[in-house]
């Protein structure tokens, strides 16, 4: 039945490895599940709620793409469109209600596009270059969470740069340790070298006194006070309409940027193209519009699952393991916050030495691409470099993708080589354009 749904030897795996993968990709995301409550009970949401809609949503929107696109990629509320949802909130002085329904109608416009392929039709425009960028950038980005959560870089006073964190720090000596041992176990090609670093790290976090056993099961939370709580009516207020637009816009450009990252990575991408993108694509949405029935911001594939592909998941089957861990979540709760929970410091916000190490080696993994971008070629390298460092330094997927639209074409164009940029790369990079400009 295995083989039948997830076509594991065509795919050169095994239910061991899947099922490897799937843990590993759960257990380096397993913070959304404390985070993403944390976050949105800024806005006087229910904090438990919150939790409940979180491990539901994820659980079955990552069932979805895992039985219906065959990609080990998880999905969860991301990280990024929760922190937007609270401005919307807070800044706007909107009720978490409306905010709750904005996200609902673009998870629901975000589907309509699905169907009738649009997004598809962006992923196969997006040039050979920026495709590679955008994993390299991905991979990057990736990186520097693992090196901000792990304490090893941290924030430098007044600004947004950063600079070395403490690293005699307890926490940051742990989270050393869990890198240093991954990256042992990779060179001598040791299987699982991932999963057994967290492992580990978690070992000697336990036996320092950084974390502690917390007990096994605990009975789930309702979610009754935010199931079906959206506020509809409230969206007839014209000043929502740019909310509902920016929660679609993080919707589409996150998605589609994790994918290509991910497809490139894991070796997906067949001709440039992504096989079966409808699927994953709808996955993807119908993950938002569920998430928000139940009570929680847009529902999107993750970054973090490159590190179950760099585990070697290959196939949904990592994703069925994935979402059933999410599930699980909801009654083995204490375990999850003992390795996802993270560690509180002094002065900043908490650590997660357990997981970081293994984004970081992610990264790098992820990098590898880019050494097949046409770096001779100015017009292709200035705007993949432009994507590979805007996607970290910006924070944001969708932003380093903006910075590659808007270049490409122009420098195409203005090279006098117009043609080789398709007609829907020009379309894009003005919306993009257009999108800070009205800003």
């Amino acid at each position: 039945m295995l083989e039948r749904l997830f076509r594991l030897r065509e795919n050169a795996t095994t239910v061991r490895t899947e099922l490897l993968g799937g843990l590993t990709t759960f257990m380096t995301m397993a913070y959304i599940v404390f985070v993403n409550p944390a976050v949105l009970s800024q806005t006087g949401m229910d904090f438990d709620a919150v939790l409940v809609a979180t491990c539901l949503s994820a659980g079955l929107a990552t069932w979805v793409m895992g039985l219906a696109a065959n990609y080990p990629i998880a999905m969860a509320p991301g990280m990024g469109e929760n922190f937007f949802f609270v401005t919307v909130v807070v800044g706007m002085g909107l009720s978490w209600q409306v905010a709750l329904a904005a996200v609902f109608v673009s998870g629901v416009v975000f589907f309509l596009l699905t169907f009738m392929r649009i997004r598809e039709m962006i992923i196969d425009a997006v040039p050979a270059s920026l495709k590679l960028a955008i994993g390299g950038g991905v991979g990057l980005f990736i990186c520097l969470i693992g090196l901000v959560t792990a304490g090893i870089v941290e924030p430098a006073d007044g600004g947004g740069l950063l600079r070395l964190g403490d690293l005699g720090r307890t926490p940051v000596l742990v989270a050393l340790f869990g890198l240093v041992l991954i990256a042992v176990l990779m060179a001598r090609g040791t299987r699982g070298a991932i999963m057994v670093g967290i492992l580990g790290s978690t070992a000697l976090a336990w036996a320092l006194g950084l974390v502690e056993w917390q007990g096994l099961v605990a009975s789930p939370p309702s979610v009754a006070p935010t199931f079906l709580q959206l506020d509809l009516a409230g969206l007839l207020d014209a000043a929502v309409i740019p909310v509902v637009i920016i929660f679609l816009f993080m919707a589409v450009f996150d998605a589609i940027g994790t994918l290509i990252g991910i497809g490139e990575q894991g070796g997906f991408l067949k001709d440039g193209k992504l096989p079966r993108a409808t699927p994953a694509l709808m996955a993807d949405s119908s993950g938002t519009v569920v998430g928000s029935l139940l009570g929680t911001s847009t529902v999107t594939a993750f970054v973090e699952s490159a590190s179950g592909v760099a585990a070697g998941a290959r196939t949904g089957l990592a994703n069925v393991m994935t979402g059933s861990l999410f599930l699980l979540a909801l009654f083995f709760s204490p375990i999850v916050r003992m390795v996802g929970g993270g560690v509180p410091v002094e002065g900043g916000p908490p650590l997660q030495p357990m997981t970081a190490p293994a984004l970081i080696i992610v990264g790098v993994l992820m990098a590898r691409v880019v050494r097949r971008i046409e770096w001779e070629d100015f017009t292709e390298a200035f705007p993949a470099f432009l994507v590979m460092v805007g996607i970290p330094f910006a924070w944001s997927i969708a932003d380093g993708i903006a910075f590659g639209f808007i270049s490409y074409p122009l420098l195409k164009l203005l090279s006098g080589r117009g043609r080789e940029a398709s007609w829907l790369v020009y379309v894009l990079g003005l919306i993009f354009a257009l999108r800070y400009a009205l800003l």
